[in-house]
């Protein structure tokens, strides 16, 4: 499987390989050393799984972002890879021109949520939010214009596809996101979505 891979993302001009891991305690040793823009990584492993690799690597503050593959199209498998900090989610029967687009996009700082994730997301927690008073102490720091961009980050749209909806520049919108993540104390834009299901400032419909 790896060496599939390895082929069809060496194969772009663009992107390079810098290292392969076994398991998921490989997996973080690698990120250490080579810092990849981008970890692809499955689900289940041996010794550490993806979903505790991933958690490992966003808490110790490593930049690379985080690819998810797996066979298991399953909710509790997306819910907590996100929850986690992956950057995206692709099933492993996934045509190689989406996974070369999905290691593109997540490397590009975006995340990479399909319509499916999302529509899980809102059958999980509408009509359920559960916010502590200090997690709405966090959410009342946020201004008009964080909380437009985050219901947005919510929807899937990309800094790109939210500057065009609210007539921003992409880099305006990326300093909202850094500004948001930091008040919510969250790490990537991926939690930041979970994040705004939980608390229900994301509704069905959107």
């Amino acid at each position: 499987m790896r060496s599939g891979m390895r082929v069809m993302l060496e194969a772009e001009p663009d992107l390079r390989v810098v290292a392969e891991a076994a398991d998921g305690r490989a997996a973080i040793e690698a990120v250490q050393r080579a810092t990849p823009d981008v970890l692809v990584t499955d689900v289940r492993m041996p010794d550490v799984d993806g979903i505790e690799a991933t958690r490992r690597i966003v808490a110790a503050g490593l930049p690379t972002r985080v690819l998810m593959i797996t066979t298991f199209d399953l909710d509790r498998y997306v819910y907590a890879g996100l929850a986690a900090g992956a950057s995206g989610f692709l099933l492993k029967d996934a045509k190689p021109g989406e996974l070369v687009h999905a290691v593109r996009t997540i490397a590009a700082g975006d995340a990479l949520l399909a319509p499916t994730v999302t529509r899980r997301l809102v059958e999980h927690f509408v009509g359920r939010p559960q916010t502590a008073p200090e997690v709405e102490a966090r959410i009342a720091e946020l201004s008009e214009r964080e909380l437009t961009v985050l219901r947005q980050l919510a929807r899937g749209l990309s800094n790109a596809e939210i500057g065009a909806e609210l007539h921003l520049a992409e880099a305006t919108v990326k300093s909202h996101v850094t500004r948001l993540l930091a008040k919510l104390g969250l790490k990537r834009r991926t939690q930041a979505v979970v994040f705004a299901y939980e608390h229900g400032l994301v509704r069905r419909g959107g």
